[in-house]
């Protein structure tokens, strides 16, 4: 079968996305399929890679996104992928794509496409209008977005909450996975630790995009505030995005390092391992794979407890692999504290991802597609 899979957004320091479209090829070559992922570049380009064949389109840089990118012409767009003749359609844009999913509908093409984002949240974060009105231009779109596509993915209940208030029929919950080989507490380095330590004691780590609905600040608050309370605690940030700037203005005169985007998986992985702690702040995360990679990592997250990151972090009761606090950084620091003063949570970290390996989401996505996989996982999960 041919998957094509276009996404939008997409730019060298893309994370989430990115990562998601590889894995989804890589798995579904390994079970025979055909996989061509559409992605805006400089200019119509195709290669191979060991993730299928990518085709890059002709797109425009979205000013102050640190290099995101959008796919110019949704025409040329739609002509290319009738070239394609695929057999199923992936879709990584709820914004600016719903002219694919028209389009498939009238050749009788299957669809799917994910809600990375919650719509609502980035409304009420960033849209200063009356709450009324936000919720019926919300409720407006992920309407029609639901309509223009045969399924719609939430990769967590957080995420299919707004979906759930529309009684959408279509929806169907997909949890994303993580690569168990590349993050591995193996990783870890005392040699590495060392270095980033530079003398203190316990090693911080806040790995995403350093974007404002992210709210990266409060990592390095929470850290501020930590060393007020006598923790000799030094915080690594790895990611880049339009706040750089403003992290590094306010990380001056601290124990803080900045350390940008890193291309290399195997090095961002050994910083992982290598830390104590790792920090998702972001009230919005809809699923947050840093998050997990860190888990796989073996270290534990402290996360906003306004995101879906608890619903794995914290799904059992009696052994958590972190732990959620509320968006300030004082209840930041009160859970790093809790976190490094529990026993045994490394091993809890690596348990909890475990459970969900890239492999369970490839097969749920050919479950979704309607085409049998060849590895035996339990029933597809429906959104709840």
């Amino acid at each position: 079968m041919r998957i094509v899979h276009v996404a939008n957004f997409y730019g060298p320091n893309s994370g989430g996305i990115k990562t998601t479209m590889h894995e989804l090829g890589r798995g579904y070559l390994a079970q025979g399929h055909e996989f061509i992922f559409i992605v805006p570049g400089t200019r119509l380009f195709t290669e191979e890679t060991i993730f299928g064949k990518k085709i890059t389109v002709p797109s425009i840089i979205l000013p102050g996104s640190c290099g995101y990118q959008l796919i110019r012409n949704n025409r040329a767009l739609v002509r290319l992928i009738a070239k394609l003749q695929p057999d199923r359609i992936e879709v990584s844009d709820r914004f600016t794509l719903h002219c694919i999913g028209r389009w498939a509908k009238r050749m009788n093409v299957p669809t799917v496409a994910f809600s990375h984002e919650t719509l609502e949240g980035l409304a009420k974060r960033f849209v200063p209008l009356p709450e009324i009105i936000r919720r019926t231009l919300v409720s407006f779109h992920n309407k029609k977005f639901a309509r223009n596509f045969n399924q719609i993915i939430a990769t967590t209940n957080f995420a299919a909450r707004e979906f759930i208030s529309l009684k959408t029929k279509n929806l169907t919950k997909v949890p994303l996975g993580v690569d168990l080989k590349v993050f591995n507490p193996s990783n870890r380095s005392e040699e590495l630790r060392t270095e980033l330590l530079k003398g203190s004691e316990i090693l911080l780590v806040h790995c995403g995009r350093l974007s404002k609905e992210k709210e990266p600040q409060r990592s390095i608050e929470a850290l501020i505030e930590l060393r007020s309370r006598g923790l000799d605690a030094r915080l690594v940030v790895v990611g880049m995005g339009p706040m750089w700037k403003e992290l590094r203005t306010m990380a001056k005169g601290h124990p803080i390092d900045t350390l940008g985007y890193i291309a290399d998986r195997n090095k961002v992985a050994a910083i992982l391992a290598s830390a104590d702690v790792s920090l998702a702040p972001g009230p919005l995360e809809t699923f947050c794979l840093a998050a997990l990679e860190s888990l796989a990592s073996g270290t534990p997250v402290v996360t906003s407890n306004s995101n879906a990151v608890g619903e794995f972090l914290i799904q059992d009761s009696n052994s958590h692999a972190g732990a959620t606090a509320h968006d300030n950084y004082d209840s930041i620091a009160d859970a790093i504290e809790r976190v490094i003063r529990k026993k045994k949570i490394r091993l809890r970290a690596r348990a909890v991802a475990e459970e969900m390996p890239w492999e369970n989401t490839v097969n749920r996505m050919l479950e979704v597609h309607g085409i049998p996989s060849k590895t035996n996982i339990p029933a597809l999960p429906k959104a709840s």
